[in-house]
């Protein structure tokens, strides 16, 4: 997968990239990584990892297998594997993933998704209502 200090032509997976100059607008369907450095308006999936560039602006739903974002997305992100977000990011959509990994200083609003199977919270002891309910009521009575 990509991180921050990687060569761009350092990974041998890489089969698209659409450079700083250029604005692709319509839909968008690969195998291999996939590198966004320019404007990209539409949907984009890819079977294997995308990196959207610090000065790219991607307004399409996401998918991909694992993703590197540090710049802007507006649409929503369904990430098979791992998501890393950097601080320079600005994501206005849902996020689904299984790993997230967020930077201080992300830019983020929408509904953050990690299915994580079947998590039971179990219900509260009979005690521990009870104990929720005194300090309600102590509340109350302090108002």
């Amino acid at each position: 997968m990509f991180n921050k200090n990687q060569d761009i032509n350092a990974s041998k997976n890489i089969e698209t990239i659409i450079g700083p100059s250029v604005k692709v607008q319509g839909d968008f369907k690969g195998e291999g990584d996939l590198i966004v450095e320019g404007i990209l308006v539409g949907n984009l999936q890819t079977k294997n990892n995308l990196k959207i560039g610090q000065n790219a602006i991607v307004e399409a739903e996401v998918k991909a297998n694992n993703a590197f974002i540090s710049g802007k997305v507006k649409g929503n992100l369904t990430i098979k594997g791992k998501l890393e977000i950097t601080s320079t990011a600005v994501i206005l959509g849902d996020i689904k993933a299984q790993i997230i990994s967020i930077e201080s200083g992300a830019l983020l609003k929408g509904k953050l998704d990690m299915p994580a199977g079947s998590i039971k919270i179990d219900e509260p002891r009979e005690e521990v209502a009870e104990d929720l309910e005194e300090v309600e009521e102590s509340e109350e009575e302090d108002n």
